[in-house]
Order: structure tokens, then sequence, then C-alpha cells
């Protein structure tokens, strides 16, 4: 008997028809290959990347409280804390939240500038697999960096940055991390060159971050400062991550939690739709 199959029917070794794609679940394979490809990415220069931004945020610490003295306190939530307890878990985070926004503006910017976007845009990955490979890769750096930054901070005399709600500081890390992520893949979707990045850093990332309550308690502030403080993203996160440490916080931690989830919700959204639509990816 013949071995070929009748006409009109499809030989047993082809499962779909041509054009039809044959991963009809989530590409794990492919998820997994871009995720590691980020994380190595910066890793090779973990020098640059990692190990830089602690020594950086180590360099703030021992020139705030140098400046400040020995005898600095700060009321955070009714509680008098020492200031170099006060500032350090914000600069931990803050360390966290720009090398987050670097990471990710980077990615899609070099592709689109050295003409290799196609390598994200080409591999068998849906819009919502290729944006969770972009944004975990930012957040994994995040997380080494605030690491480094920990570490340095707790090996310095003088400073206590013992956690007491674990819980607290991972989860606003994870939503400071992912709401920067999102906002550099933001940039690096809209930018056409690095200083259009570099913009973006200078005239947005950087005053939010700066007038976040990092340096200071927004209890100090006048009345109108203080509420402008409230309408800053970063605030939150930095008063819940503080919590984690301190045990207390200049604002409900629950309503941070609120506001920032609802935040990266949003801009999840808009990355999605996007990447999606190949706005100034596919010209």
């Amino acid at each position: 008997m013949s071995s070929q199959s009748p006409i009109g029917e499809k030989p047993s070794a082809i499962r779909s028809a041509p054009g039809v794609p044959t991963i009809r679940s989530v590409n794990w394979g492919g998820l997994t290959t871009l995720y590691i490809k980020e994380v190595r990415r910066f890793f090779k220069v973990q020098l640059q990347t990692i190990w830089a931004p602690a020594i950086s945020q180590l360099l703030l610490l021992v020139v705030f409280t140098t400046a400040l003295g020995a005898r600095g306190e700060v009321h955070v939530g009714g509680a008098v804390v020492p200031f170099a307890d006060f500032i350090a878990p914000g600069l931990i985070v803050m360390g966290m939240l720009n090398n987050a926004f670097a990471n990710a503006s980077f990615s899609l910017l070099v592709g689109k500038i050295q003409g290799t976007i196609v390598d994200y845009l080409m591999p068998p990955l849906s819009t919502a697999e290729l944006l969770a490979g972009l944004v975990g890769g930012a957040v994994t750096r995040a997380f080494c960096v605030g690491g480094a930054i920990w570490l340095a901070m707790a090996l310095w005399p003088g400073v206590h940055v013992t956690p007491q709600m674990l819980p607290a500081i991972a989860w606003f890390g994870l939503l400071g991390s992912v709401f920067m992520a999102l906002l550099g893949l933001l940039t690096s979707i809209w930018a056409e060159k690095f200083d259009h990045a570099a913009a973006v850093t200078n005239f947005v990332v950087a005053p939010l971050a700066l007038l976040s309550g990092t340096f200071y308690s927004v209890d100090r502030l006048a009345p109108a400062f203080r509420a402008v403080s409230h309408l800053n993203p970063i605030f939150y996160v930095i008063s819940g991550f503080r919590y984690g440490f301190l045990g207390a916080a200049d604002s409900p931690v629950l309503l941070g939690s609120v506001v920032i989830l609802a935040i990266d919700v949003a801009l999840g959204l808009a990355c999605y739709l996007l990447l999606k639509s190949g706005w100034k990816l596919r010209n």
C-alpha cells in the first residue's frame, strides 16, 4: 500500500496550515529567552549597572548625614527616627527606580538607533510576552541594585537598615520598579535618539524622585506643597518602602499601594496598546 496521503488531505507531519501559529498559549521558551537576554545585557557590565549605583547612593548618605550632623532627627508618622535611618530606605528605593527606568528606556531605543529593532518584533512573541520580558529584565536590575545598596549601607557604621516588614519592602519595591520600567518603556517607544530619553530623565524622572520626600518628611512642608507632594506617585513608593524599615510612614500604606497599583495598570495598558500598534517601531 502507498504511504502517501490521499489527495486533499494534509500529510501527518503538518500540524497546522501555513501562516497559522502553532503556539496557542504562552510562549514560555521565547519569553524566558528574552528575559535572560535582558538580564545578561546589564550583567555583562555589572560594575556600571549594579555596583556603581550602590556606591553613589552610599556617598549621598554620607554627604547628607555629615552635613546635618549626627544628632539629626526626623518625625515620621508620629515616630522620631535618626536622619541616617530615615534617609537610607529612600536612597535604596530611589536607586532601584532610577535603574529600572534606565534599563527599560534603553532596550527598544538602542534597537531603533542601531537598526536591530527587528530582533524584538520578529520572534514569535505576543505583545504581552514582549512587554513582560522587557519589564521583567528592568525589575530584576532594580532589585539587584537595591540589594547592592542595602548591603553597602548595612556595612556602613551608624546606619540601621534592618527590615521590620519584609512584605512591605518587597511589595512597594516591586510596584515602584514596575512603574518606572513601564515609564522607561514608554520613553523608549517614543524617543528617536538618546537626547529624547535624557530629556525625560532630566525633566520628568529627576524632579519626581528628588521631590518625593526622599531627603525630608513632607509633614514639615507648608500645606500647599504637602498637597503637591501627595500628587507625586514616587512619594507613595518611598513612603511605603520606608514603612518596611521603620514601621512608620508619611502616608497611609494601603492608599499608596492602591494608587501605585492603579498607575501601573494604566501604564501597562498604554504600553501594550502602543507595542501592539507598532507606533514608532515599524517605520
